[in-house]
């Protein structure tokens, strides 16, 4: 009943959009104006961020740019946030609600392969290791989308009803081992309550989905993260007489064909996916030897926080119950790594028509759920949020003609990029309009 409602709601939003514009948003003209003015510039700053991309938590240039930026608007701006976090503030001469805007701001340890004039040969340290760099998934358009969405909402300062947080992020690709990092870190330093957003609003740009559109989802949009680690414990003893010990090798493999029952048996998939993968397996020294134990390690991606925690359960039990029918033993630690990101369905059917009128009717999609994680999720457990994918695939592409995102290959339009600052500001302006 709640998804019937979820979807009528949106429904009626759809066929009314035209009438809401009308009533609520402001003058686009000079927002768009002042969007295609800006354009150049940003296309200069993120093929400066593509050539220069730093890795989670050493984002030091990329931020001293963007606090420079943010200053030279005018904005009131803190730095070293969460590490290497900014956020800039604009106030409106008009009261108003407290809104959020982010963009994340890291690359990744990939080797670049696409012939760019602004190719990254950036190196970085990455678990010890020399690696090169990339922004191998949109985190520079991202920051160079926001960065124009803040010149051109700064220039309308004297017609703002409210007060826009920027907040441009570190480490949503996860912090380097041992650290703190990303949005998880940023709420857990008071950003929240620093600045008191009642809604945030988020945005990634994607190398599949066509330049000029963009892809929405009320509801779980990206799915959770969780790490889990099995530790099968048994007997060594001889490879050449297995039946003297307890092989955790093999344990491990019939916890692993158990571990997959739980989604294809257990699961009710006709409600929202879910994945278990074992990533890891490591275990012996010797090929004559039946070691004494087994590590496993592996995620979970679910969309449904109910979901979720019976997985869980079901792993712990299954692993248990497998290893102890063997004379064996199973230890089995869940970390939490991210939380679902979640559209809230009111707040997605209040910002449609903003989507509606900065792309066309026809170039915005209702999406289904990925099963990719995304930590604005951490921002979404707390307050109203709404996040969406922006289209950066050339046009005249399939998406197997594009290279995927964390690959060598990756690549996306600068063309994209005008239509997420476009649907940024509108969200602003309308969501301000029907506010007040």
């Amino acid at each position: 009943m709640h998804k019937v409602l979820i979807l009528l709601v949106l429904a009626f939003t759809i066929r009314s959009v035209q009438a809401q514009s009308a009533l609520q948003s402001p003058d686009k003209a000079e927002t768009d104006r002042l969007i295609t003015a800006v354009e150049p510039r940003m296309i200069e700053w993120r093929h400066d961020f593509h050539q220069h991309p730093e890795l989670s938590n050493r984002e030091y240039r990329t931020a001293a740019k963007v606090a420079q930026h943010l200053q030279a608007l005018g904005l009131e701006v803190q730095t070293g946030i969460a590490h290497t976090g900014v956020v800039g503030v604009l106030r409106g001469d008009k009261p108003g609600p407290v809104i959020g805007l982010r963009a994340d701001m890291d690359g990744l340890p990939v080797q670049e392969r696409v012939d760019l004039p602004y190719k990254s040969t950036e190196k970085g340290e990455y678990n010890g290791a020399e690696v090169d760099v990339m922004h191998a998934c949109g985190h520079d358009t991202h920051v160079a989308i926001l960065m124009g969405a803040a010149e051109v909402l700064a220039a309308m300062k004297a017609d703002l009803a409210g007060t826009v947080v920027f907040v441009f992020q570190p480490a949503e690709e996860g912090p380097p081992a041992g650290e703190e990092g990303g949005a998880e870190l940023m709420v857990k330093e008071g950003l929240l309550e620093r600045y008191k957003p009642e809604a945030m609003f988020g945005l990634h740009i994607n190398a599949q989905t066509p330049v000029g559109t963009i892809r929405y989802r009320a509801g779980g949009i990206m799915a959770s993260s969780d790490w889990f680690y099995i530790t099968v414990t048994g007997q060594q003893t001889h490879g050449a007489s297995p039946w003297q010990g307890i092989d955790p090798i093999v344990v491990s493999s019939q916890i692993i064909q158990g571990l997959q029952t739980i989604i294809s048996r257990q699961t009710n998939l006709t409600e929202q996916p879910a994945v278990i993968t074992v990533g890891i397996i490591e275990s012996g020294v010797r090929a004559n030897i039946v070691p004494e134990k087994a590590e496993l390690t592996g995620t979970i991606r679910t969309l449904d926080t109910a979901m979720r925690r019976q997985i869980h359960e079901r792993i712990i039990r299954t692993a248990e119950k497998i290893a102890e029918s063997a004379g064996a033993q199973a230890d089995v630690r869940i970390e939490n790594k991210t939380p679902i990101t979640y559209n809230d369905p009111a707040l997605t059917a209040q910002v449609l028509p903003s989507l509606l009128a900065a792309a066309g009717a026809e170039n915005v999609i209702e999406r289904k759920p990925m099963t990719g994680a995304e930590d604005f999720g951490f921002f979404a457990e707390r307050i109203p949020s709404f996040y969406f994918f922006l289209g950066g695939m050339p046009p005249g592409l399939s998406p197997e003609q594009t290279g995927a995102h964390h690959t060598p290959d990756f690549y996306v339009d600068d063309s994209g990029m005008q239509l997420g600052v476009r649907t940024f500001c509108y969200i602003v302006l309308d969501y301000f309009a029907k506010i007040r």
